[in-house]
């Protein structure tokens, strides 16, 4: 590392002490000036940087595509706004209002703000500091002559002055903290990311939920009104003297059951409309209207472009947000080992003095300072040493991090791939079961009715279409579920700019004023 001079001479002559003129000021100014100027681009030129550079991190072997389909780049397609390959305005509207009311997101916003705070905190370690002081003071002093004590009259002393530092980055150590602050700032942008995918994909998957629930209860209602009717021809039957107890108890009994089931799901479709207004931001009863009249669950028709594992290094802002925490800890390595090397400062300060006010612009005393300090760890018991060796540790914990949240996202993508694979054929086989159970059921119960079937054939007919049909709901309601797992695995969220710089709290009256009573 090259090496500099310095010549400076901070301390003014007896003469200029004891007679000052305009020039003076000029001339300790001039000086000042060109020493902080020779000092600034001697620190830039030579200043260098200790501690380890990121190039990126060790990316762990990545298969080459899917386990359930061959994928390749040209498959990987935009994954933004993906919920409204689901087709239902109601959901689209939503998510749109929780991406604006959740409260998450709004922490998230918050801590984006404090993030680029932090950065310009750190920027400003480059720069001078300087501030100005004055006061204004009453004096007086005695002294004692041939034993005779000696009163001056009274002055005021009108002080003015200004004092600036500045420590030089010769060995980068502040410029690793504003790339340590600049990876934080991006990785608390990715978390804000993060927080909308998962916001996004709970959304969704509660109102899948509670869509499946209202067509659960639909059912049940439905069927239980068919299995009242089947009580009361048994009933009938049994009042003719054709039918026996055991039959009517059997038909009261299954009616009884499955409407037992209504309960059950209207307790859970209010948890799961209850859990979508927090997610708004509302009261757990605040979109419970929206939700009154049952409707369809989204059916989702198009594929999501699943791309390469490759592709979750940028899509998925997890992922992300651990590799910027990574070059955060990397670059902090560097500022640990900066703190072993010398520090160099340099502190100059003009001040002036006078009996009055407007004598201070006369110029008639003034007085200045300026030169470098240098600082040398000489013993610390290998304090900094150990300074260092935690930020390598932190370091290595934060790749083990990264590789672990990467690891994730690729079995959260091939679980998910798979789940949707098979429910969709298991839909195909509930349907096919719900299309004959519910023939059958047609056939034993107009059998039934003309004497020519038993009332276990029926009973067995109806059971069975209705467990067959509430399986096809839950299927349908999974599929959905597991399109949206997909989607939020692959990292699909919001697309449009994200405004993080109005705080969710706006202070007034913060000047000057009475403070109130602390309550």
């Amino acid at each position: 590392m090259p090496s500099h001079s310095l010549f400076v001479n901070p301390v003014p002559s007896a003469e200029e002490s004891h007679h000052p003129t305009p020039g003076l000021l000029r001339s300790a100014i001039s000086r000042a000036r060109s020493v902080c100027v020779a000092l600034m681009l001697g620190g830039a030129l030579a200043g260098c940087a200790v501690g380890p550079d990121y190039t990126g991190p060790l990316k762990p072997d990545l298969p080459s595509h899917w386990s359930t389909r061959t994928a390749s780049r040209r498959d990987a397609g935009k994954l933004d706004r993906w919920w409204l390959r689901l087709r239902d305005p109601l959901l689209n509207r939503l998510i749109e209002e929780a991406v604006q009311a959740n409260p998450d997101v709004a922490k998230a916003k918050a801590v984006v703000r404090e993030a680029r705070a932090t950065l310009q905190q750190t920027n400003a370690g480059l720069f001078p500091s300087v501030s100005g002081t004055a006061s204004l003071t009453n004096n007086k002093t005695s002294a004692a002559s041939s034993s005779v004590l000696v009163d001056s009259a009274p002055y005021t002393l009108h002080q003015g002055s200004f004092d600036s530092s500045w420590e030089l980055d010769l060995f980068g150590g502040t410029q690793r903290s504003i790339e340590a602050a600049l990876r934080g700032e991006q990785s608390a942008e990715e978390d804000l990311r993060d927080s909308l995918v998962t916001l996004i994909g709970d959304v969704a998957a509660y109102y899948v939920e509670a869509r499946g629930y209202q067509a659960r209860i639909a059912l049940a209602q439905r069927t239980s009104v068919s299995q009242r009717d089947t009580e009361k021809l048994t009933r009938s039957k049994y009042e003719a003297g054709s039918g026996n107890a055991v039959d009517l108890a059997k038909a009261t009994a299954q009616a009884a059951s499955t409407e037992a089931n209504v309960p059950t799901y209207q307790a859970a479709l209010a948890a799961d409309v209850h859990r979508l207004g927090i997610l708004l931001g509302r009261p757990p009863d605040g979109v419970a209207s929206m939700l009154a009249r049952s409707a369809a669950v989204p059916a989702p028709r198009m594929p999501l472009p699943t791309g390469l594992p490759a592709d979750l290094l940028q899509s998925r802002p997890d992922v992300a947000s651990a590799e910027r925490k990574l070059a955060q800890a990397t670059a902090k390595i560097g500022q640990a080992e900066a703190d072993r090397y010398p520090a160099v400062s340099l502190t100059g300060s003009v001040g002036t003095s006078a009996l009055r006010a407007g004598d201070l612009a006369k110029y008639s005393s003034v007085s200045w300072s300026v030169g470098p300090s240098v600082t040398v760890p000489v013993f610390d018991a290998g304090k900094r040493l150990a300074t260092v060796r935690i930020a390598e540790a932190q370091r290595d914990q934060a790749f083990a991090t990264f590789h672990s949240t990467l690891l994730t996202a690729l079995e959260d993508v091939e679980n998910a791939l798979v789940s949707l694979s098979q429910e969709r054929v298991r839909a195909t086989k509930l349907t096919e079961a719900a299309k004959n159970y519910r023939e059958a059921a047609r056939l034993s119960r107009s059998l039934f009715e003309t004497g020519s079937a038993s009332f276990i054939d029926v009973l067995d007919a109806e059971r069975s279409l209705y467990s067959a049909e509430d399986s096809l709901i839950q299927s349908k309601v999974s599929a959905a579920k597991d399109y949206i797992s997909l989607a939020k695995a692959l990292g699909g969220g919001w697309s449009d700019p994200v405004d993080t710089s109005t705080p969710i709290i706006v202070d007034t009256n913060t000047g000057p004023h009475w403070r109130e009573t602390v309550k």
